[in-house]
């Protein structure tokens, strides 16, 4: 693909950063107008991307560095060089979540509301921010034999050349906007706050799950266990999410219940 936009001396722009901040500039432009008519101020909201794109890289380049740690254990300068790919997705909804909680309890902003919120800036973040993905070469699939190989050529990719092979980014980008349009679907007949939220990591956990048996690139298996790192975070968010969604389900219904 094209890892490279163009060079001007010694600054090359990389398609993968572009991507990467146009996926954040529109979950941000999004989130404005939402949030507004959910009683936020702009500012707020920008204070808050702030936090959630800082918190986002950290955690998701941990979690990629944990995953591979053998490598960067030798060249432990690479572990700033996120310009040429390697962040986890999962890793950065753990970064946000864990900050993000307590940015929010220092401003006694509604855990819930501003999650909800928050969700539909990820899924259509992560839309475009995989196309970055696919031009840099990252996050590449296994070999196939099918219609749907990609080939790249480029010799600055990081995906190996010159084999077809199963284009997870564009999985992962189709992911993406596919839960941006079923949340933004969901959103206006919501029976509660924190449900697009937990809904969004059902979605992203289990279309993950399923995109990570394509996945080619090393995944960090688990000793024992059969499974990547990312499938077994995938798998927790996914339980978590579904035990928090019945749980709070349970407790409107046993309330209205009680009320009438």
């Amino acid at each position: 693909m094209y890892p490279d936009l163009f060079s001007i001396g010694n600054f090359t722009l990389h398609t993968y950063g572009l991507f990467v901040a146009a996926g954040f500039f529109t979950g941000l432009i999004i989130t404005i107008r939402i949030g507004k008519a959910e009683g936020f101020s702009a500012q707020q909201i920008m204070d808050m991307g702030f936090i959630i794109v800082l918190s986002a890289i950290i955690g998701s380049r941990l979690m990629y560095v944990l995953m591979n740690i053998s490598y960067y254990i030798n060249s432990p300068l690479d572990i700033i060089k996120i310009w040429q790919g390697g962040l986890v997705f999962s890793g950065g909804i753990i970064g946000v979540v864990i900050i993000m909680s307590w940015y929010i309890k220092k401003h006694n902003f509604p855990f819930w509301k501003t999650a909800d919120l928050w969700a539909l800036a990820a899924a259509i973040g992560q839309g475009i921010g995989r196309i970055g993905c696919l031009m840099a070469g990252c996050c590449y699939g296994r070999p196939t034999d099918s219609l749907l190989g990609t080939v790249f050529t480029h010799p600055h990719s990081l995906a190996p050349l010159n084999i077809p092979l199963h284009p997870t980014q564009i999985y992962s980008s189709i992911s993406g906007f596919g839960i941006f349009i079923i949340l933004m679907l969901m959103r206006p007949g919501r029976l509660f706050h924190g449900q697009i939220f937990l809904w969004f990591l059902i979605l992203h956990s289990t279309a993950r799950l399923f995109i990570e048996k394509f996945r080619g690139d090393d995944r960090g298996i688990l000793q024992g266990a059969g499974m990547s790192v990312t499938q077994l975070v995938s798998i927790l968010l996914l339980a978590g999410s579904v035990i928090a969604l019945i749980t709070i389900k349970s407790r409107i219904t046993k309330k209205n219940g009680t009320g009438s």
